[in-house]
C-alpha cells in the first residue's frame, strides 16, 4: 500500500508505504497547531515515509515534540515525539485520498471540546501534555 499527499501549495509532497494508525487528537496543542477543534493524525513507521518533493520546515512545538509545516503556504504536515523516533504522524487532511483513513480512537479525550461529537463511540485515551 502506498499513500501520497502534500501541502496546499504543492511544494512539500510525501508518500507512505504502510497502513497508518489513525485517530482524533483533542489535546490543546494539536488544536492550536492546526487552528481547528481537533486534529486527525495518521501514524506510520518513520522508515515508510518518503519526502518526494521539498521537505517541510520543522519547529519544536513542545519540550517533547516537533511539528513540520510548509514554509510557503503554512500547511501543518507532521508531528513527531522525541520518545518515539520510530513513528511519525501526518495530518489526514494532507493525504490525496483522506477518505480511506478512518479514525479508530480518540486521544487527549479529557481535553475534548464539549461541542465536538465526532468519534464519540470510539475508544478514548488521554494525555497529560498541555500547552
Amino acid at each position: 500500500m502506498e499513500l501520497s499527499g502534500g501541502c496546499l501549495c504543492g511544494k512539500v509532497r510525501f508518500s507512505v508505504g504502510s497502513e497508518p494508525r489513525v485517530h482524533y487528537c483533542h489535546c490543546d496543542m494539536c488544536r492550536r497547531a492546526t487552528g481547528s477543534a481537533f486534529a486527525v493524525l495518521a501514524w506510520v513507521p518513520t522508515e515508510s515515509l518518503n519526502w518526494t518533493a521539498a521537505m517541510p520546515t520543522f519547529r519544536r512545538s513542545s519540550p517533547i515534540a516537533e511539528r513540520g509545516f510548509c514554509s510557503d503556504c503554512g500547511t501543518p504536515l507532521s508531528l513527531g515525539y522525541d520518545a518515539s523516533p520510530g513513528e511519525t504522524a501526518r495530518h489526514v487532511g494532507t493525504f490525496d485520498e483522506p477518505e480511506h483513513l478512518e479514525p479508530r480512537y480518540n486521544y487527549g479525550s479529557r481535553q475534548r471540546l464539549g461541542w465536538v461529537c465526532c468519534g464519540m463511540d470510539l475508544p478514548h485515551r488521554d494525555t497529560e501534555e498541555r500547552r
